[in-house]
């Protein structure tokens, strides 16, 4: 991904003030070095201190296709010279408001005694003096920015700097993103049915709608000997029971060697997928949990279901680097005051709390067949869940909350399921969850991220709810 950056000034005080534009100039350097730490392509349109400056850095900008321009207010500055540059370039805007102390050292700022000098030292910490001036300009212009106000070593405002850039990473990353989509829904769940139309104009994806005898016909020639190398990753990845049976052991290995030439052939980077058939089909479907489980655990998403919604969560939550696990509610506990999530099928197991587990399961809860399942629970401690919720006028928007995953009996039934507390109790969740009106599925990813996804929305313009 590539962000721009530039800073704004006067360029009258130049002449006035000696020493000031090198020293604004090393703080622009400093920003911008450590933004490029960040694992982003810096795209430097330097210091914009008169409105000449301004078309360059526009056009240099939009050539460079940047995702987000960070705006360094340096000193005070005219907003004649920042309009023009973040009409032109139509993406994203975030304010840095830094400045280079926290607090001045007043006595040796008074010490100074020549008003002249002083002013340009003062002028070199006055950032704060253009952000009303540039909000009312943008708000009476329609501009997208954001603001982020502190001082150049303030952790919090790299923190939240950082969070700006995952967050403009992960919407590049959901623009570029291929989803495939196999099968068909879960027949009579109303609520995972969605608008793909919608979901590419929110976040601009791709869909590829798949067919299932093209699997079928990747399976039918994967090779006896590709079969016992993806048996050996099912060996390095899985803790396989012994209740396994050869047999299936290697159905599901085939079956998780044609995923894999299905999703390279057709440059996938997340799947959602049900089917319900009879024969060589039902032998497949029965047979994807391991290897999709694989996939999503190498930053490939794949819900069951075909939960269209669910899968674009979980790569919101994959992009985010937080996982983003396939989850639905089970069932809650009053007494220890949590509530149980999980579901049967792919789980992202990079995430997991431990070895995770393939066992068999005699039947599938609700689905034909029979086959290998994942039991894993997802790693104990703060977690975020996310759900992507289309209303009845067809707009999405994002329902987020945080909470702890934490540790106690899980259910021993072949599926996914972990134990979640939160800051409010399990009635209230449920309940407040509820009201939002999400599909019953969401992605569970690790660490307290809903900042990161709040940034994400904003640059989407779309609205996020927060439970807790």
């Amino acid at each position: 991904m590539k962000a721009g950056i530039f800073s704004i000034g006067l360029d009258t005080y130049w002449d006035q003030f000696d020493g000031l534009l090198d020293n604004l100039n090393g703080y622009h350097a400093h920003i911008r070095d450590r933004i490029a730490s960040m694992g982003v392509e810096v795209i430097d349109g330097g210091m914009v201190d008169n409105v000449d400056k301004a078309g360059g850095a526009a056009s240099l900008f939009r050539q460079q296709e940047v995702e987000v321009i960070f705006l360094f207010i340096s000193t005070y500055a005219l907003s004649s010279t920042v309009l023009p540059v973040v009409q032109k370039a139509k993406v994203p805007v975030v304010m840095l408001n830094l400045q280079p102390v926290a607090q001045l050292d007043y006595e040796k700022f008074n010490a100074i005694g020549d008003r002249g000098t002083m002013t340009g030292v003062w002028l070199e910490h006055c950032q704060s003096c253009s952000v009303p001036e540039l909000a009312c300009v943008f708000n009476r212009t329609g501009i997208d920015y954001h603001v982020v106000t502190g001082y150049l070593q303030e952790e919090e405002a790299w923190q939240e700097i950082q969070d700006w850039v995952d967050a403009a990473k992960a919407v590049a990353g959901m623009r570029e993103n291929r989803v495939g989509v196999m099968g068909h829904y879960y027949c009579g769940m109303l609520d995972v049915y969605s608008d793909l139309t919608q979901q590419s104009a929110v976040f601009g994806n791709h869909f590829e709608l798949l067919e299932m005898c093209e699997l079928s016909e990747l399976r039918n020639a994967v090779t006896d000997t590709e079969v016992q190398e993806k048996i050996e990753v099912f060996n390095d990845e899985f803790e396989i029971s012994e209740e396994c049976e050869p047999s299936e052991l290697e159905r599901a290995a085939k079956t998780s060697v044609a995923l894999d030439k299905l999703v390279a052939k057709h440059k996938l980077g997340s799947m959602a997928y049900y089917y319900e058939g009879v024969g060589e089909y039902e032998n497949i479907v029965t047979s994807v949990i391991a290897g999709n489980t694989l996939l999503t655990g190498r930053n490939i998403p794949v819900a069951g279901e075909c939960e269209v919604k669910n899968v674009q969560a979980m790569k919101i939550m994959d992009l985010l680097g937080a996982g983003g696990s396939f989850s639905e509610f089970y069932l809650s506990d009053f007494k220890d005051d949590v509530v149980y999530l999980g579901h049967d099928g792919p789980a992202h197991f990079a995430i997991a709390e431990g070895r995770v587990g393939l066992v068999p399961v005699p039947v599938y809860h609700g689905k034909p067949g029979k086959g290998l399942s994942i039991q894993m629970t997802v790693k104990h401690g703060p977690i975020t869940m996310l759900s992507v919720v289309q209303r009845g006028d067809g707009s999405v928007f994002l329902q987020v909350a945080e909470g702890e995953s934490v540790p106690g009996p899980i259910l021993q039934i072949g599926n996914t399921n972990s134990r979640y507390k939160f800051s409010i109790s399990a009635k209230a969740f449920m309940n407040d969850w509820s009201k939002g009106g999400p599909a019953h599925h969401c992605a569970i990813g690790t660490g307290h991220i809903a900042g990161k996804i709040e940034k994400l929305a904003e640059l989407l313009g779309i609205e996020v709810r927060k439970v807790c």
